[in-house]
């Protein structure tokens, strides 16, 4: 059973590039009680990854933040406090809650095509979802609303590609990446989960390839976007235990890919993360779980804090 990626573009499997940071992760990553040993070894500096293939899918929203959270609390979160005084103060953070839950009810309007500077893709797509309906894009916004909370009381001045305030689909691809240009953002991040086959789990965060084709120009990025990334790995696997994917990146968690417009036409850093595989019944016990999506939040938001703060 083939996969489908964030913007669902086929690929095939190409060889791991992987640089020595990398190949640390690798060693470092093969189970969830290692997490803090990754998070030491990728807090700083740069990294590498590997390319990857891309999925399976189908139709996305919720959020919340809760002392005890029930098995599937969707609860919504407070995503529109100002900015604090904390450590992130005068950072901006843009964060992508990939997908959109209409989408599915709009196919002529995402499958029209947007230049992501290598070539043309459809402006967007529905998402998957898990065996029992729950959404790939409801997943992604309940975990933006989370993190946008948590950065928040950081002192982060967040910004969201949409916060379940759009008509009814979107934005495109191309869209999603202006918007954090526009920001001119410290920091992105565009939240996914996966739709492999079953038997296929773990997380993997996505860094972007070196491209320099029409509009896209990640040359400037690249290096800061795999330090982000290298961290969020970290800090992820370390705050929710989930590991590494089994079916991709060679248990580093990291993959390189230059087919993205999201990550092709970002000027800031940014990177994806595919929080676990909604078609494998573990996973999806987890991405199904409010208190799992917390830690998701928490995970994401450590790496967030650690890139920006130099710690």
């Amino acid at each position: 059973m083939s996969y489908v990626g964030p913007e669902f573009e086929p690929a095939q499997p190409r060889r791991p590039r992987r640089g020595p940071l990398t190949v640390a992760l690798a060693a470092l990553v093969p189970g969830a009680l290692l997490g803090w040993m990754v998070y030491e070894a990728v807090g700083g500096g740069t990294g590498g990854g590997s390319d990857r293939t891309a999925a399976t899918a189908s139709p996305s929203r919720s959020a919340a933040v809760s002392s005890s959270p029930s098995p599937t609390d969707d609860g919504k979160a407070a995503s529109g406090a100002a900015a604090g005084s904390g450590s992130l103060k005068g950072k901006v953070v843009l964060i992508d809650p990939g997908h959109n839950p209409g989408n599915f009810q709009h196919t002529a309007e995402i499958n029209r095509k947007v230049d992501i500077g290598t070539n043309e893709k459809e402006c967007d797509t529905t998402g998957t979802s898990t065996n029992d309906g729950y959404t790939e894009a409801r997943f992604t916004l309940d975990v933006a609303q989370r993190l946008s909370t948590l950065l928040q009381e950081q002192g982060a001045t967040v910004k969201l590609t949409h916060d379940g305030d759009r008509p009814a689909w979107g934005p495109c691809v191309d869209e999603r990446a202006r918007i954090g240009n526009d920001a001119h953002a410290d920091a992105a991040i565009s939240i996914h989960a996966d739709g492999s086959a079953a038997g296929h789990r773990g997380f993997h965060v996505i860094l972007p390839g070196s491209v320099h084709a029409g509009a896209a120009d990640t040359r400037k990025v690249v290096g800061p976007s795999h330090d982000l990334g290298t961290r969020v790995a970290g800090t992820f696997l370390r705050d929710t235990g989930e590991p590494p994917s089994n079916y991709v990146g060679e248990g580093t968690g990291l993959v390189t890919r230059t087919d993205l417009g999201g990550l092709n036409l970002s000027t800031v850093p940014k990177v994806f993360i595919e929080c676990g595989n909604m078609r494998d019944s573990k996973d999806a016990a987890l991405l199904t779980n409010g208190a799992w999506r917390q830690k998701a939040a928490q995970g994401i938001s450590d790496g967030i804090v650690s890139f920006l703060s130099g710690s």
